[in-house]
């Protein structure tokens, strides 16, 4: 096994520990309203986020965020860190990307064997994304652009299946279920970010804004977004 393979899994892992697991991105905030209620709905609801929100502008970001790691644009890093931290519609989406980038870059610093000119690098903006902190790390462990993107909208699926489990509820096999219709669209997300043109990146999405702006007054929930 190559050591980008393992690599890619340590960065994909819900044992990676930028805590993740905590939020739930506005999904509590639908089934608290009723639009997600079920197998089926989480489904929905997680294969559109894919589709006209990851998909469509998150992944093409952070893919120019590891070829500009890999290039050593670090200037043009830091512009794609504002760029997708000015496009966190809510207080807690916002809140949620700055923790998790702490997280990640403190956890850089623990492994011990990072190289300093990128640790430095990360420590640039005041306070990163996760977006930015992560390519960096795939693209110093030169893990392939694919196989980034592909674990990146894999890792997210599976935070948003186990806040489906915990919220609507459901079942594993109903969360199995999930993961793997998702899994078998991935793929084609990941070549259409990997070929859309900069004019073309959208992440126009107003019902996932609206539920991330609700979940911030929701009276009860687990999840921290």
């Amino acid at each position: 096994m190559s050591i980008a393979l393992a690599k890619l899994l340590q960065l994909a892992s819900p044992a990676l520990p930028v805590g993740a697991y905590t939020y739930s991105q506005g999904l509590e905030w639908a089934v608290e309203a009723g639009t997600v209620k079920d197998e089926a709905g989480a489904l929905r609801w997680i294969g559109d986020q894919l589709e006209w929100n990851l998909g469509r502008y998150e992944a093409p970001l952070l893919m120019r965020l590891m070829e500009a790691w890999k290039v050593g644009a670090h200037d043009t890093a830091i512009e794609l860190d504002a760029e997708y931290l000015a496009t966190r519609e809510s207080a807690e989406l916002r809140a949620e990307t700055l923790q998790m980038g702490y997280s990640m870059k403190r956890l850089l610093h623990e492994l011990g064997d990072f190289p300093q000119p990128l640790l430095d690098a990360i420590a640039v903006p005041p306070a990163p994304t996760f977006a930015y902190v992560w390519t960096c790390a795939a693209a110093a462990w030169q893990i392939p652009l694919q196989d980034a993107l592909t674990a990146w909208l894999w890792s997210w699926a599976e935070n948003q299946t186990m806040a489906a489990l915990k919220a609507v509820p459901l079942g594993q096999a109903a969360g199995q279920r999930i993961l793997q219709e998702i899994g078998r669209r991935i793929p084609a997300v990941v070549d259409r970010a990997l070929a859309l043109a900069e004019q073309e990146y959208s992440n126009f999405a107003p019902g996932f804004a609206i539920a991330c702006c609700n979940h911030e007054t929701q009276y009860t929930r687990l999840f921290r977004s």
